[in-house]
């Protein structure tokens, strides 16, 4: 009599894990195109959120625990009230975004106070004083925030492809409340800034020649566009001096220069011409023609 032949019990395949919770969050913030700066900042209000509550799952916490961190924030720590609102922003996040559980409205929260503090205001002088004391990048981009109409960060973000000579513009992409808006090239600076992007498009060429020269897209653009991030209209008007390594893709190429640059050449500045003052980026004025 023959032995029945021995048959294997297939394996099952093991369970997939969910990712952890602040993985996420990050894959959430991901998918919603928000920068990498607000990610690790919602991420790290997260993290402190929960380690406040004795490592319990958010899950298991609702209005009250939102409500004794945020006041712990305001009356313990004695933040400010926009460090408070970052993290109320990233607990709302978390709670409607990945949770799928929206909070009620937070009533009982201590806010953080929010000083009535007046800007600092230069005079005529007083700017031209500073603007002398700049050399550089640092020159050219003061002189951009303070002749164009834009907040620091929108000029750090420049693409080339933004820049119109011949219209003498220059289009902000993603501003304030995510529109955008058209601003004004003025005439003196118009041959600085052609020179400035020359000097950019050599440093792109050899970058381009080193096996270099992609540039970040968001949107997925890279996707869509292969060719795009190492096309010349997408580099960046003020890119970095030196190579760094993309947090996401882990892939090595230029930034566009960290808007700390400018803060402290104007802080270097200022004293150099004498101003005690705390001198910080103009803001956008009002006057700024934005697009439908």
């Amino acid at each position: 009599m023959t032995p029945p032949r021995y048959t294997p019990t297939p394996l099952s395949p093991a369970p997939s894990r969910e990712p952890k919770l602040l993985d996420q969050v990050a894959q959430r913030i991901r998918r919603k195109g928000y920068s990498l700066r607000t990610g690790r900042s919602y991420v790290g209000w997260i993290k402190r959120f929960i380690l406040f509550h004795g490592k319990r799952h958010p899950r298991d916490m609702g209005k009250v625990e939102v409500e004794a961190f945020l006041t712990s924030l305001a009356v313990e720590r004695d933040v400010a009230a926009a460090t408070q609102n970052q993290a109320l922003s990233a607990i709302l996040f978390l709670y409607k975004e990945v949770l799928e559980m929206p909070l009620p409205w937070l009533d009982a929260v201590e806010r953080a106070k929010k000083p009535a503090r007046l800007p600092t205001v230069l005079g005529v002088a007083e700017v031209a004083a500073v603007l002398g004391q700049l050399q550089g990048t640092s020159a050219l981009m003061c002189r951009l925030l303070y002749g164009k109409g834009m907040r620091l960060m929108e000029c750090v973000r420049l693409r080339v492809k933004d820049v119109d000579f011949a219209m003498r513009s220059i289009t902000v992409r993603e501003g304030k409340g995510g529109k955008d808006r058209v601003t004004v090239l003025p005439d003196r600076l118009a041959e600085p800034l052609r020179l400035h992007l020359a000097a950019v498009k050599a440093q792109h060429d050899a970058d381009l020649a080193a096996g270099f020269g992609s540039v970040w897209l968001p949107d997925a653009l890279a996707t869509k566009y292969p060719n795009a991030p190492r096309a010349w209209g997408w580099q960046w008007v003020l890119p970095a001096r030196s190579f760094s390594t993309d947090p996401r893709s882990g892939e090595r190429r230029r930034h566009h220069v960290d808007e700390k640059l400018l803060q402290r050449s104007l802080r270097e500045a200022a004293r150099a011409a004498g101003i005690v003052r705390p001198v910080s980026p103009p803001q956008v004025p009002r006057t700024t023609r934005r697009c439908s």
